[in-house]
């Protein structure tokens, strides 16, 4: 495997990162989970690393555009929209059990 992402791909990944895990914390924001922006930047970085790379790493720049500094933008998009929706659903699922645990 070819790794062709370069320094403007990677640091646009990483603010795209950061930025989703700002988003994750302020969903979770009132259920007592600090770390919840940390791994959802983590979680996240890791995905779109994996899906510019290793997923879409063998398109070249003319088969998938925009490609920015290596970096498969809209199909790391989709990816990340994905993960926003789990994010949602995890958010969801223990809503209750977080304020049930907090009424105790």
């Amino acid at each position: 495997m070819q790794w062709d992402l370069g320094p403007e791909g990677l640091a646009l990944l990483v603010v795209m990162s950061l930025v989703f895990g700002v988003v994750t914390q302020l969903v979770f924001w009132g259920r007592g989970v600090w770390w919840a922006g940390l791994v959802g930047a983590a979680v996240s970085f890791v995905l779109g690393l994996f899906i510019s790379e290793v997923w879409f790493g063998w398109a070249t720049e003319t088969e998938l555009q925009p490609n920015i500094g290596g970096l498969s933008f809209d199909e790391v998009l989709i990816g990340y929209l994905l993960l926003g929706v789990v994010m949602l659903v995890l958010r969801y699922v223990t809503r209750d059990k977080t304020h049930e645990a907090m009424a105790s």
